[in-house]
């Protein structure tokens, strides 16, 4: 796929965005827990919902936030501010915004080609954002 224009990129809804970049994130989750760990598909599957869920995700803004680019930290902002989301009763409205922001960051970012800042993101992510004192496990830290 060739480089779409950031301009072109701009008319897309930031859901639309964010429907893209939870594709997008939730495949780096994926990658990085089956090169971190062989185990069962079952306890696989439990550790991606842990670390795609929006309290997660929310978390994970703290710790991106301060590297953000200007330009980035307005798309975030376009995806957090965007109206039409049905929050999940697994959730609450802030956290679930803040998940949606990051998603509309890594769509925006997929869609601009800009590889190599998703993974450079989604690494402090994984190395920063502790999971394993929500849950236990060690997995992402």
């Amino acid at each position: 796929m060739s480089a779409i224009e950031k301009h072109d990129v701009n008319q897309y809804s930031p859901l639309t965005l964010a429907f893209l970049g939870d594709a997008v994130y939730e495949q780096l989750v994926r990658e990085r827990l089956v090169l971190t760990a062989n185990m069962p598909v079952k306890k696989l599957h439990s550790a991606a919902v842990e670390h795609v869920r929006a309290a997660y995700q929310s978390k994970a803004v703290d710790v991106i936030l301060p590297v953000l680019s200007e330009e980035e930290t307005e798309i975030f902002k376009r995806g957090r501010n965007a109206t039409g989301n049905t929050v999940p009763k697994s959730s609450n409205p802030i956290e679930y915004r803040r998940a949606t922001a990051l998603e509309t960051l890594f769509g925006y970012l997929y869609l601009t080609e800009n590889h190599k800042r998703i993974v450079e993101l989604f690494d402090i992510i994984w190395y920063n954002t502790n999971l394993e004192q929500e849950t236990g496990d060690e997995i992402g830290s």
